[in-house]
């Protein structure tokens, strides 16, 4: 059972002080990030596959609906996203790439763009990935990966359907490194396996409570427009890192091949430290540990 959207209207206003948001999916990350802003004092609605997951939403202060894309996405499914994008000031469009087959996710979100123009909501924050860019040793910065509706990867192309071309929103995209946080302690992603590739490479991690902070002052002082990258400022090698991670949970340590190359791309994260007024709290990786 779900939840009526409730609250009364929503201020569609770029002057509103606590935007109502819609969190459309509230896994991992969806749910803490909706979690944070409502208890920021945002009117929240929110997403999940899961009917497990209604009454913790609720809890949280979450207006809870069950919403799915894909094969089970209908025309009740439709009217619901219509009815939550029109009573929303922001959409935050968390869905991951793993959840469509193999170069099916612009596919999967599409109509998801056509309730956006529809509907008429002001702002998308579009919450991607730093796997658009290419694995090559070198920095990565946002210019090296540009998203269009006809780009070659499955990821920049879905970028590019909420990247407005006629100024009907306005939206900024995120592009996160790999997360870890709670329930996901990076010592756990490589323990025990031998003879690894790519132990010079650097890791291109973020703690969860990074990627909330960022997208809540994304929403707080109203940064649209924008593509950034999303990453700790620190970047350990793998053979560093992934065995020193392991050791902490008490786990097998990983081990890496001799290999005397650098491989590897370096995400740098400096335009929306230099653009956004947020303060990154685990920058160093190794210290980060502790709070995963």
């Amino acid at each position: 059972m779900t939840s009526s959207i409730s609250g009364g209207s929503a201020s569609t206003t770029s002057g509103a002080e606590f935007p109502t948001v819609l969190v459309l999916g509230c896994g991992w990350l969806g749910l803490a990030l909706a979690r944070s802003l409502a208890a920021a004092g945002h009117v929240v609605l929110g997403t999940t596959t899961t009917p497990e997951n209604i009454a913790g939403m609720e809890a949280a202060g979450i207006q809870p609906h069950l919403f799915r894309l894909g094969s089970e996405f209908d025309t009740t499914s439709e009217a619901l996203l219509l009815r939550l994008l029109k009573a929303a000031d922001v959409l935050v469009l968390n869905v991951p790439p793993r959840a469509a087959a193999a170069g099916a996710y612009p596919t999967l979100l599409r109509p998801v763009h056509r309730a956006v123009a529809k509907a008429g909501t002001p702002h998308v924050l579009f919450v991607s990935s730093t796997s658009v860019y290419p694995d090559e040793p070198r920095v990565m910065r946002e210019t090296d990966a540009i998203s269009t509706r006809d780009a070659a990867s499955d990821v920049l192309r879905a970028e590019g359907h909420f990247v407005p071309r006629y100024g009907q929103w306005k939206s900024t995209v995120v592009r996160l490194g790999g997360l870890i946080g709670p329930d996901r302690a990076p010592g756990r992603f490589l323990a025990g396996r031998r003879e690894l590739a790519q132990g010079n490479a650097p890791v291109n991690l973020v703690h969860l409570t990074d990627v909330v902070g960022v997208l809540s002052a994304i929403i707080q002082h109203r940064v649209w427009g924008h593509t950034f990258n999303v990453c700790a400022q620190e970047h350990p090698l793998r053979r560093d890192f992934y065995p020193a991670a392991a050791q902490y949970l008490r786990l097998e340590p990983p081990t890496f091949k001799q290999e005397t190359n650098g491989s590897g791309k370096t995400i740098d994260s400096s335009l929306v430290r230099s653009l956004l007024p947020y303060q990154f709290q685990h920058d160093d990786v190794l210290g980060a540990l502790a709070y995963c």
